[in-house]
């Protein structure tokens, strides 16, 4: 019996140690994530590809858009070549846990759940979800006009989980595509469209003669994802992200994807 105590004490003595070691190992990469970046120079970040005009692919196959053209400028504030590791998006937080990359830049949403998962940098922009209705259509001038309206959404978005609050729809219509309940709208199918601020200020921009945003539902900061206990690495982009903010660029790369500047105090 003693002896198997002994073993068993023995045991849990080596577990423990290896736990410790691990945990240890752990901080020491977090600590150390910010060197890394620097002497690699380059800077890994995970996202979503398919969410326009965040981030997307172009007809070349090629990575573009609002997040993308953060990234970049991040990069190259900081002297690093930034590699971008595509990722579904139920699961880049638990990639950046994992180390899969280094930061991830992904219209990512902060809430009280994912901020239990990771640390965030503060709010680069501020979204939120938009009601969106065919230029020159007054008969839907806010979210209280809805009320017995057909309105479409992308499905499996917060777009969808707004849409379900309001009050008396005649039908809500849900799309896999953010593309296709813009083309219901156009021809007369659905009377408005709730989706991201950020996609409906892209198609705004693009088809200036055709949508009107007319009311916001809610707000949705975004903001840079970090692994938890990533200090370092978090404190410099955040004083990346802040001198590109104060020199303007933020505000060019916004111009060019919304049309408009959403940093203008």
């Amino acid at each position: 019996m003693k002896k198997l105590l002994s073993m068993v004490l023995s045991f849990v003595f080596v577990c423990a140690l290896f736990i410790g070691c691990g945990g240890s190992q752990k901080n020491e990469e977090a600590k150390n994530s910010l060197e890394r970046v620097k002497n690699a120079k380059k800077l890994t970040v995970g996202l979503e590809d398919t969410y326009p005009p965040m981030e997307f692919r172009d007809n070349k196959n090629e990575l573009i858009g609002f997040d993308i053209d953060i990234a970049n400028a991040i990069g190259k504030k900081m002297g690093v070549d930034v590699e971008i590791v595509p990722t579904e998006f139920s699961g880049l937080l638990m990639a950046l846990n994992a180390g899969k990359f280094d930061i991830s830049i992904s219209a990512i949403s902060i809430n009280d759940e994912r901020k239990k998962a990771v640390d965030f940098s503060k709010p680069y922009a501020k979204g939120g979800q938009v009601v969106i209705v065919k230029k020159g259509d007054t008969a839907v001038k806010s979210v209280k006009d809805l009320k017995g309206k057909t309105v479409g959404c992308q499905l499996g978005t917060t777009g969808e989980e707004a849409a379900k609050k309001v009050e008396g729809l005649k039908e809500l219509k849900t799309y896999d595509k953010a593309t296709a309940p813009f083309h219901d709208l156009e021809i007369g199918r659905l009377d408005a469209v709730v989706a991201d601020e950020f996609v409906g200020r892209y198609y705004l921009s693009k088809e200036k003669d055709k949508y009107d945003v007319v009311d916001s539902i809610n707000e949705e900061p975004i903001a840079i994802a970090f692994k938890k206990g990533d200090k370092e690495l978090q404190e410099e982009v955040q004083k990346t992200i802040d001198e590109l903010e104060k020199d303007g660029t933020l505000s060019k790369i916004s111009m060019k994807w919304f049309g408009t500047d959403i940093y203008k105090k």
